[in-house]
């Protein structure tokens, strides 16, 4: 506890000083290793919902090890433009075509040449820099005659001349290697492993759906064109085993180098596809054995780290990029008694909190205590400022503009103010629809959940709620009283209106959430 609180001090002393002189980590800077989840809800794992119906004993030891935020928030909800603000710290709002979800040769990629990104920063100082597992920021594939293809359909993927390089994939912002997919690994109408710039492997024939698994959890594919070594079911095992091999390479050649490791899953986006060591492996039906089959990689993450001595000096940040999609609540509720979003309002795509809200865990043996919970506001952009901070990095004005830094918080676990003043939200569709939050308070400057149809949609109009406030332009919501989100309280509380209003479009204007640097 001594040293805790010595750390503690530190941070706030140097925070007072506007940095880290490097004296706290400067003898041998850390590992870092993010794990990023697909479509994971809050109520996924038992750390964070009692009543989960899915074993998850990695990740529950793992928050046992470590910390658990509650209250931490995905830029959006949906995958493109949260992977954009992890990668950036910048809200994937403020950037032209900032709310696309790409598909098949979709690009080009939304970060632009030269800015700044979370492992070109870590490059920098000196990290081997890797990223393993769905990538889905855009990027560009070009045809025979050299041009660029730029569309998510089945014809631009027959278009795609193989022996070209592809241009702004994770090589080209800021990782040395990569090896995994476009976009959604198994929904796609590409179905092939990039191996940093080339698809060495080509796609040969059109998915054959009839092969694949019949369940209520499995009607998502696009009939797109598949390599001959695309085994849909065993994706997240070859990622799984390429970043066991980078971990071993690092170790084996370059030991003295800290690295950056970005570990993107497909678990556990639809289709649920477990592979075959995990099929029936819980009560739960297949996408209970897709959970467990993350909990499993999650461990065997953590147990190749204890292996090679990596352990003891590793920040592991384990997340999920949105809430869980809707036909898999749906039918894990009604089939399972199992509630991916609980105890949230809303799923992927909605600006309620059930959209937004995930798991974030954080482990970092010494540094942050093991055991402990915050309910520090936080937001996936956070990561870059935090970790910007740790290797004693500045940031310049443009970049990391909505990051701030969470290290006060992951070494004592209840600083005295509030870090953020506020946070932003973007649902599904970008600027049109954006929410702010305050503390207790939430708004959302727009009508409805900013991303599905309730009144419509045959799977979600029996947890349509009506608008309490039909007449006001947004929804305002305490979510101390009402974390359900169920009485919008814009009438009765117009000036917390007007304030937050005033907060969101000066942000907009300014270009930035976090201060100027």
């Amino acid at each position: 506890m001594k040293l805790i609180l010595n750390l503690a001090v530190c941070v706030l002393v140097a925070s007072t000083c506007g940095g880290f002189s490097n004296t706290l980590f400067a003898a041998e800077l850390p590992n870092v290793v993010v794990i990023l989840a697909d479509d994971l809800g809050y109520g996924d794992l038992g750390c964070y919902n009692p009543e989960s119906k899915i074993p998850t004993p990695n990740l529950d030891r793992f928050a046992s090890e470590g910390m658990r935020f509650t209250d931490a928030l995905s830029p959006c909800t949906v995958c493109t433009p949260t992977r954009y603000s992890l990668m950036t710290g910048q809200m994937a709002f403020r950037i032209p075509n900032g709310g696309r979800v790409f598909s098949g040769a979709g690009g080009p990629s939304l970060i632009a040449p030269g800015r700044m990104t979370l492992p070109s920063m870590l490059r920098d100082q000196g990290y081997s820099t890797a990223c393993f597992g769905k990538w889905h920021i855009g990027l560009t594939f070009y045809d025979q005659q050299g041009e660029p293809i730029h569309h998510g359909n089945l014809e631009a993927v027959k278009r795609i001349d193989y022996s070209r390089p592809i241009d702004g994939g994770p090589v080209d912002c800021g990782f040395d290697h990569f090896f995994g997919t476009a976009c959604c690994p198994t929904t796609d109408w590409l179905y092939a492993f990039i191996d940093g710039k080339q698809i060495p492997i080509p796609p040969v024939k059109q998915l054959d759906q009839s092969t694949l698994p019949k369940h209520p959890y499995a009607n998502d594919n696009r009939r797109g064109m598949v390599a001959p070594d695309f085994d849909l079911e065993e994706v997240d095992m070859v990622f799984l085993k390429k970043s066991q091999e980078f971990l071993n390479k690092h170790v084996a050649e370059t030991p003295e180098k800290p690295f950056f490791l970005l570990h993107s899953t497909q678990a556990v986006h639809l289709p649920s596809f477990p592979g075959n060591a995990f099929k029936g492996k819980t009560d739960s039906g297949p996408h209970g054995d897709f959970i467990f089959e993350l909990d499993y990689v999650v461990g065997e993450l953590m147990k190749t780290l204890k292996r090679l001595n990596l352990d003891d000096n590793t920040l592991v940040i384990f997340t999920s990029d949105n809430g869980p999609e809707v036909p898999t609540v749906y039918h894990m509720r009604h089939d399972h008694g199992h509630d991916g979003a609980r105890p949230w309002r809303g799923v992927k795509r909605d600006n309620w909190e059930g959209g937004h809200r995930v798991p974030f865990l954080v482990r970092w043996p010494g540094k942050v205590p093991a055991g402990t919970t915050s309910s520090e506001l936080t937001s996936l952009t956070d990561v870059m400022a935090t970790i910007a901070e740790i290797v004693d990095t500045p940031l310049p004005d443009d970049a990391a503009e909505d990051s701030f830094s969470m290290l006060p918080v992951m070494l004592d676990a209840s600083p005295q103010d509030p870090i953020r003043p506020y946070l932003l939200q973007q649902g599904f569709g970008g600027r049109k629809y954006l929410a702010i939050r305050r503390g207790r308070w939430k708004y959302l400057a727009h009508k409805g959940s900013g991303g599905n149809n309730y009144e419509s949609h045959f799977q979600l109009k029996e947890y349509h709620l009506p608008d309490t406030a039909p007449d006001a332009p947004g929804q305002l919501f305490d979510l101390e009283a009402d974390p359900g989100e169920t009485r919008n309280l814009s009438a009765s509380h117009p000036e917390i209106v007007e304030e937050l209003s005033s907060l969101l479009e000066q942000s907009l204007a300014s270009g930035r959430s976090a201060p100027s640097r």
